[in-house]
């Protein structure tokens, strides 16, 4: 009688074990028919395209096409690949491709430039920054995904693509050819402003872009027996690019501290980027410049010299641009470029929709003709006192021309004399002191 107890108490026991282990499995469970019915339903329907649609499509176009309305519903920068597609993205952070050197977004489903590339076809045809891009050729862009538009923008060298611009401004939309080249993009440019004061521009962050910044940091500073007084860091129209060369330029600057730092749903989309000691850039004043075309990798940048307080930034409300987009590659040569997180400047500031603002605004100017006034001075004066010791040319016999109209690049002037009166500034204090 015992033994029978035992065997139903047992057996009861099981039971509830057994009841409570599938109640522990029922989430799962229903999560998982969930998912299954969800994904049945796009079977069903890719089943009765294929079977009733007007016109046979291959079943490749279906899933890419699936694909790629998966991908455009999440975010405007993340998107699907074709191989050819794919293929071009590689090329194009190597530094060379054909086409006509801008870089794109959707704002607001708008096909919108976020900067012309310098000294590319768009840039010298003036297309702006915030340019919406209506059409290309004989297609309206409405509803167009950023890989189609691009597709339809590059094109064997030497043919023409016409675009529909609306601008602010525009009372409607204005046509600009232009000619496809083979875009070579050195993304490095420097020079001296005036002796001790250099100055580097950055237009797109590139495989050698760190690298290539270093070596003209070299040469500006060859170029000046005393080193660098300042240096001029431009980042305007800059659209963003490789977050490793972001990173690498930073560095060149910070001798310790937070670069940037990431986070995202993954484990691994949640990182930490710190600068070295090593290689370090000397402590010279920095001005960074920036507009509404500084995207992305240029936000990292100037966020990141911002926080430590190693730069000046001078210019305009940046992009604001502030998601990370990873580049997953696929079995079939395709490829995802997917958002898999955020980034964060050192001081836990999201620029994603905010952009990084200037520590001093300037919006840039245009400056016309102007013709010096003709000044009275003591020798116009009659009987004037004449100084017989003087010596040299008499300069003032000669009225100055007028001043034509030039391009001036004020934004950058301000920056020179920004660098320029910290100089001054810095020595009237040691000499006060």
């Amino acid at each position: 009688m015992k033994g029978w107890l035992k065997r139903v108490f047992c057996l009861l026991l099981l039971g509830v074990s057994l009841m409570l282990i599938g109640m522990q499995l029922l989430p799962r469970t229903v999560g998982a028919a969930s998912r299954y019915e969800e994904l049945q339903l796009f079977t069903e329907v890719l089943a009765l395209v294929r079977k009733s649609y007007v016109e046979e499509v291959p079943m490749k176009d279906l899933v890419y096409g699936a694909i790629d309305g998966m991908l455009t519903s999440l975010d405007p920068h993340s998107s699907f690949m074709p191989p050819e597609v794919y293929n071009e993205l590689m090329v194009d952070t190597s530094g060379e491709f054909g086409g006509i050197g801008i870089e794109i977004t959707l704002k607001e489903g708008l096909i919108t430039i976020v900067a012309p590339i310098e000294d590319t076809p768009a840039a010298r045809a003036g297309l702006l920054a915030g340019d919406q891009i209506v059409k290309i050729d004989d297609e309206l862009t409405k509803e167009m995904s950023l890989m189609d538009a691009v597709k339809l923008m590059r094109g064997a060298k030497g043919e023409q693509v016409t675009l529909g611009i609306f601008r602010e401004g525009f009372s409607h939309p204005e046509a600009f050819t232009l000619v496809r080249e083979i875009i070579k993009v050195h993304s490095v440019k420097s020079r001296l402003l005036e002796p001790g004061y250099g100055y580097t521009r950055i237009t797109q962050f590139q495989e050698r872009t760190a690298t290539d910044l270093a070596e003209a940091l070299d040469q500006l500073r060859g170029t000046s027996p005393e080193g660098l007084d300042g240096l001029v860091l431009d980042l305007r129209s800059n659209p963003g690019g490789l977050l490793d060369q972001a990173i690498g330029v930073s560095d060149l600057f910070l001798a310790h501290g937070m670069i940037v730092y990431t986070e995202g749903r993954e484990e691994g989309s949640q990182s930490k980027f710190t600068a070295h000691q090593r290689g370090t850039e000397p402590a010279y004043p920095i001005v960074v410049l920036i507009d509404g075309g500084s995207a992305s990798a240029s936000e990292i940048v100037a966020g990141a010299l911002q926080d430590h307080g190693r730069a000046v930034v001078m210019g305009s409300q940046s992009f604001g641009k502030g998601s990370v987009q990873t580049i997953i590659p696929l079995s079939d040569d395709s490829g995802l470029r997917l958002t898999t997180a955020r980034y964060f400047t050192p001081n836990g500031t999201s620029i994603q929709a905010r952009g990084i603002t200037p520590d001093i605004v300037v919006g840039q100017v245009k400056l016309k003709e102007v013709k010096e006034p003709r000044i009275l001075r003591e020798k116009d004066l009659k009987n004037h006192i004449e100084t017989p010791a003087a010596a040299g040319p008499d300069t003032d016999t000669v009225e100055s021309e007028p001043v034509p109209e030039v391009k001036v690049d004020y934004v950058l002037q301000r920056a020179l004399d920004l660098l320029k009166g910290w100089k001054i500034l810095k020595g009237n204090v040691a000499a006060a002191s």
